[in-house]
């Protein structure tokens, strides 16, 4: 992949191959997030479990300290008694039935986050072929299937994130915007970081934190050094 000038002057800023603490990998971050837009920095971490077993599979959510700079829209699919709550929460759009015909027949998917009730998770479930590739499929894990779905709704519009694996051991992660400043996007790397470390699994062998990296929207990423969560 050939990268622009930006890119290639970024790259000159930093020594790639040097693992940097949090604070400064963050600040070289920063300094290479120059699009026009507020650009996102996310967090890489590289796991030594093999996510193919069950027993070794790192999932869950957090609700990141200060946020992620980004507007949330989530879809609150719940039965009608709850559809007061899940409004008064800040949901962006509510329903039951009529919803999942929407997304089923006009593949209507203008919203971030699904929240449903546990009872309403076997109408849900029709949507595993839809929604399963996009992520957006809810899971109690991360909280998108929850019996209080204001709360599950207050949480995700405050900045909640779910963190997965993907087919390569990877998490990736948002933890802020270039404009939080290295403080901010500290606290939520910490946050994150340390969520993803007390979920190790008992059967993960050997070293669990295999590498660590964040980098802005358009920007390379840097090394960060996981000493201290190893």
């Amino acid at each position: 992949m050939k990268h622009g000038k930006k890119y290639q002057d970024a790259l000159k800023g930093y020594d790639r191959t040097k693992q940097y603490d949090t604070e400064e990998a963050l600040g070289i971050c920063i300094k290479t997030g120059t699009a026009k837009f507020d650009e996102t920095v996310e967090l890489h971490v590289k796991l030594g479990v093999d996510g193919r077993h069950a027993d070794q599979q790192v999932r869950g959510a957090i609700i990141l300290p200060n946020g992620t700079g980004k507007s949330i829209r989530v879809l609150a699919i719940c039965k009608e008694e709850k559809m007061e709550d899940a409004k008064n929460a800040g949901a962006d759009f509510v329903g039951g039935e009529d919803m999942v015909k929407k997304i089923q027949t006009e593949n209507w998917l203008d919203f971030d986050v699904l929240i449903t009730t546990p009872d309403m998770m076997g109408l849900v479930g029709r949507l595993g072929k839809v929604l399963g590739p996009r992520g957006l499929m809810p899971n109690p894990k991360a909280g998108t299937v929850a019996p209080d779905i204001g709360r599950a709704i207050t949480e995700a519009k405050a900045g909640k994130i779910e963190y997965r694996l993907d087919k390569t051991n990877i998490i990736h992660c948002p933890i802020g915007k270039v404009s939080f400043g290295p403080e901010k996007l500290g606290e939520n790397f910490n946050t994150l970081m340390e969520a993803i470390v007390k979920a190790k699994p008992s059967a993960a062998k050997g070293q669990y934190i295999k590498s660590c990296v964040v980098s802005a929207t358009m920007g390379p990423g840097v090394k960060v050094t996981t000493t201290r969560f190893i």
